[in-house]
Formats: structure tokens, C-alpha cells, sequence
């Protein structure tokens, strides 16, 4: 499975930007995206995931702000950000993991950088 997160940019404080999550290769049927950041000095941290039927989970930060969605199981994923703040800006993530008879398998793919001037 292979992943990339596009939609990126730079924005003013207030902004809103939509991020999407290209996903191809042997993706299956149930799977949970996630959404994730990192920025200069810090550890990455969970943003938002949703589940192969809809269910989803935020950070505290994050929640009303951003919306995390998604077409179907297969296709990808995306991420609204409105309200932007200057501490949201980062590199951001997504992530899938899925599972099979094998195991848990969790997949990232590059980031995109998003930008926010106060």
C-alpha cells in the first residue's frame, strides 16, 4: 500500500484548508485512516481517525475544527481544517491499518506541510 497526503499550503490565522490522502495498492475492504502531524521539535501526534464504517475520533484540539472523512473503505481520505492557528502548522500524515490473517499492518505515507501565518 502506498500513501500520500496532498493538499498542503499556506494560509492566514482563520484559514481553512482540505487535505487529501492518495491511497493505491492492495487496500482492504476494512481499514482505519488517520490523520496525523508533526511539527519542528516535536513528536508526531494523532490529529483524527476514522473507521472502515464512519466512526470517528479527534484530538481535544482539533475537535470542531476539523473534520475527517472519508468515500468508502477503499478510496481516500480526507481532512477539513478550518479555524486555522498558527500551532497547527506542521507536516501532516495520514496513516492506514489494516488487518489479515497475518497480522496488523500499518502503512504511512509522505506528508504535506501546512503553513500558518498569524
Amino acid at each position: 500500500v502506498q500513501l500520500q497526503a496532498c493538499g498542503g499550503g499556506w494560509v492566514h490565522t482563520g484559514g481553512s484548508l482540505r487535505l487529501s490522502c492518495e491511497a493505491s495498492g492492495n487496500i482492504f475492504s476494512i481499514n482505519n485512516m488517520g490523520w496525523y502531524r508533526e511539527a519542528p521539535g516535536k513528536s508526531r501526534e494523532l490529529v483524527a481517525t476514522i473507521t472502515y464504517n464512519g466512526n470517528t475520533n479527534y484530538a481535544d484540539s482539533m475537535k470542531g475544527r476539523f473534520t475527517i472523512s472519508r468515500d468508502n473503505g477503499r478510496k481516500p481520505g480526507f481532512l477539513q481544517m478550518n479555524s486555522l492557528k498558527p500551532d497547527d502548522a506542521a507536516t501532516y500524515y495520514c496513516n492506514l491499518v489494516q488487518y489479515d490473517v497475518k497480522g496488523r499492518h500499518e502503512f504511512w505515507g509522505q506528508g504535506t506541510l501546512v503553513t500558518v501565518s498569524s
